[in-house]
């Protein structure tokens, strides 16, 4: 009886605030004075047309960086709880003799067809990011989602680990060399103008922006791949 009162008077005092907010709530006509800042001196300092990728990847750097960290670690996390303990040679043989269900045909063909320009699409989002909405995370995401089309297409087939964690691993490695040059050479971390900022609205331009979202949507990709990867596999092992 405790509980539940307990219960009824946390969600009347959740309603109380969402309510006092909502009727409260007034519309700003005008940006901000950091807003105002970055709308105006955004495309000159930076060279992105989208003023979104300029505060993500540069303004705001140390943020993406720590968005990057947190992905990492929760890749891992996936890995240390899905690791599995040496078995005895007879549960071996038992896992040997697992018989994976075969994809059907609409699943394989859909992939022969989709998972290349999936793929090629991951990369344009990525590479594109300074022009166009996306950027590295959306582009990695997508390349991922292809990985998910073909372990759902080839059950039995196995991603390599090596090569997963040598390109994560030299992606972020590659990701914060580019962010101490930022340092170095330019303004701060993750700087993009130690690169020339090229001609405003060419896909080189915007100095090293478009060389940071590959290294982020590679290793946002292959950490997700990996994620999927180590799902499939635990639940093939306790099937």
């Amino acid at each position: 009886m405790i509980k539940r009162m307990f219960i009824f008077i946390m969600l009347a005092l959740m309603a109380f605030i969402f309510f006092n907010l909502a009727s409260n709530y007034t519309e700003s006509d005008s940006l901000s004075k950091l807003g105002q800042y970055y709308v105006e001196k955004g495309p000159q300092e930076i060279g992105a047309p989208n003023l979104v990728t300029a505060v993500v990847v540069t303004y705001r750097g140390l943020d993406t960086l720590g968005e990057v960290t947190v992905l990492f670690i929760s890749a891992a996390g996936v890995g240390l709880l899905l690791r599995r303990s040496r078995r005895k040679q007879d549960e071996q043989t038992k896992k040997s003799d697992i018989t994976h269900k075969a994809a059907s045909e609409i699943v394989e063909t859909a992939t022969e067809l989709l998972l290349p320009m999936i793929i090629l699409f991951g990369i344009y989002v990525f590479m594109n990011g300074h022009l166009s909405p996306g950027g590295g995370f959306q582009g990695g995401a997508i390349i991922a989602s292809g990985t998910m089309f073909l372990l759902l297409a080839l059950p039995e087939s196995h991603l390599s680990r090596l090569m997963i964690a040598v390109t994560e691993s030299l992606s972020g490695f590659s990701y914060v060399v580019v962010g101490v040059l930022g340092v170095i050479w330019a303004g701060g971390f993750l700087d993009n103008r130690f690169m020339e900022l090229g001609t405003y609205g060419d896909l080189f331009s915007a100095g090293a922006i478009p060389l940071i979202y590959t290294f982020v949507g590679l290793k946002v990709g292959f950490e997700l791949s990996a994620v999927l990867d180590r799902f499939r596999q635990e639940e093939s092992g306790s099937a």
